[in-house]
């Protein structure tokens, strides 16, 4: 599947790299199955690119992935309407033994160089380390649950350092109980409009890859996010518009 999009969406640069930076996929991709007879030795890859907008990029890396017996399964392609500015991510299948993993860095790392990229991030989750990440959320549970459930089936590549949380929840909730079966830590740090506590926050996030907002209630201030200077993703619909909160958008703006 490939697509070329030309829109003046309000996706942004940052917004479009912090969404395709991280691999959160399990063995399931569009149109082909992993598990097939072709050979039992291949496994996922994902590559996403950021480069100027030029003929022949996608050319450049399917023959890339595809001269090493690789196969694409999913390939979609973001181009900025008036914009010079071309983005990519591809899913696709190898053998490790073909395709050793550092020369596929060295294999993609050429074609970066080639067409001036701004990025160009491969992950292998079977053989990449895993990203450490910390979850902060508030009363609800269910963008937590889903993600401890995920990363419990070993669909999420990811080490969870800790739980971080506005509300505090009973010791004997099925969360806390799963939190403190599997050993993660769960830190109830209540805010209020004149004190965020962020500064408790970016100390117990240190050494973590990226943070993760599982229906995190509270708005993150850019000195925060300066301070942290990594990304932040947030899995919840609350910066929509239609979102009956606090009027998060207006928030954000001023």
């Amino acid at each position: 599947m490939i697509r070329r999009v030309s829109t003046t969406s309000c996706l942004s640069a940052t917004a479009f790299r912090s969404f395709t930076k991280w691999s959160f996929k399990s063995s399931q991709f569009h149109g082909e199955s992993l598990d097939s007879s072709v050979s039992p030795l291949l496994i996922p890859g994902f590559h996403v690119f950021h480069c100027p907008d030029v003929v022949g990029i996608v050319a450049k890396l399917s023959d890339c992935i595809a001269a090493k017996g690789g196969n694409i399964l999913g390939y979609d392609v973001f181009v900025p309407e008036n914009k010079n500015v071309f983005y990519s991510r591809s899913e696709f299948i190898f053998d490790p033994v073909k395709w050793p993993r550092r020369q596929m860095d060295e294999d993609f790392q050429t074609i970066a160089q080639k067409f001036s990229a701004l990025s160009s991030v491969v992950r292998v989750p079977s053989l990449d380390p895993k990203y450490k990440i910390a979850l902060l959320l508030s009363k609800q549970d269910h963008c937590l649950v889903e993600m401890l459930h995920k990363w419990q089936d070993g669909k999420l590549p990811v080490d969870i350092t800790c739980v971080i949380s506005n509300h505090e929840r009973a010791p004997n909730t099925h969360v806390m109980r799963f939190l403190q079966r599997h050993g993660i830590s769960y830190h109830y740090l209540p805010t209020t409009d004149q004190n965020k506590i962020e500064e408790e926050i970016l100390e117990l996030v240190k050494g973590t890859d990226f943070l993760v907002l599982a229906r995190y209630m509270q708005l993150l201030s850019g000195n925060f996010l300066k301070g942290y200077g990594k990304d932040v993703i947030n899995i919840h619909h609350g910066l929509l518009p239609s979102f009956k909160g606090r009027n998060p958008v207006k928030q954000v703006y001023i």
